[in-house]
């Protein structure tokens, strides 16, 4: 064979597909798993609907950080309603009397509360401009403090920075999303780094945030809610930003993923998947 046909061979050579994560959301429900999420939704729903509206209330007239400990309560409560096991595995070097930045990934509606309870920092979180007319939920994301924002590149404008800056002011950490949708398979996805650069002009630190067992309670493209669970939330070793260039941002970035996406890939390796 001769060198020139030897590199056609290599380039015509496509990679290899993986195979998908052995998770519970990705097998066909079967007629119990039906009756326990239609089960996990008949409580869940009433106890949101019962619960959010005081706390919103509380948060509007005496201040989020003194309604705390009800948040705590109503996110805590919620996911042990879904028949999860909950845990965090959180690095020493979180300072708890320290604002950062967190870099979450991206799984299902409950993502926000897998996170709550993780640290003791009072998170405020990036949402998207509609989600505040949504009824119950909406007001609950107002009240508290939730920071809207438009779609696309047009929606990081300098009155969300400004509103980011008054609640790190106020000793608030900011969580993200910087995948900027659900996954759809179970993994990682890629980063944005628009987050990155505002954790940088903002002098916050980034800790990376993985979340296992999420996908296989619910999945994008779903409502059916899979009990029986163990979360764990690993938030891991804060990463300095103040300063970077933006040169370095991209490389923050990934760097930032990669951490995330090794939690994520090694617990499925765990479950068996040859990824």
């Amino acid at each position: 064979m001769t060198m020139t046909s030897l590199e056609s061979v290599v380039t015509d050579e496509k990679p290899r597909a993986l195979p998908p994560v052995p998770a519970a959301s990705l097998a066909p429900p079967t007629l119990l798993d039906r009756a326990r999420s239609i089960g996990a939704w008949a409580v869940s729903i009433p106890f949101f609907v019962s619960i959010v509206p005081p706390i919103s209330l509380a948060c509007a007239t005496i201040g989020v950080d003194r309604t705390l400990a009800a948040q705590r309560f109503f996110a805590g409560t919620q996911l042990r309603l879904t028949g999860s096991r909950w845990r965090a595995v959180v690095s020493p070097k979180v300072d708890p009397k320290r604002a950062y930045m967190f870099a979450h990934n991206h799984t299902n509606y409950y993502d926000f509360i897998f996170m709550h309870n993780a640290t003791p920092h009072y998170k405020q979180g990036l949402e998207l401009e509609s989600h505040f007319k949504i009824p119950v939920y909406g007001w609950f994301m107002k009240a508290r403090g939730g920071i809207p924002v438009k779609p696309g590149k047009d929606g990081q404008t300098p009155a969300v920075m400004a509103h980011m800056r008054r609640e790190v002011d106020a000793g608030h950490c900011i969580l993200v999303f910087p995948e900027g949708t659900r996954t759809k398979d179970g993994r990682v996805g890629p980063f944005r780094k628009g987050t990155f650069f505002i954790a940088r002009d903002l002098g916050l630190p980034i800790c990376p945030v993985a979340v296992t067992g999420a996908f296989d309670l619910m999945r994008k493209g779903s409502l059916m809610i899979r009990p029986g669970h163990e979360l764990t939330v690993y938030v891991d070793d804060p990463i300095e930003t103040k300063g970077l260039p933006d040169s370095a941002i991209p490389e923050l970035a990934e760097h930032v993923r990669s951490i995330v996406a090794r939690r994520v890939d090694d617990y499925w390796r765990e479950r068996g998947w040859t990824g």
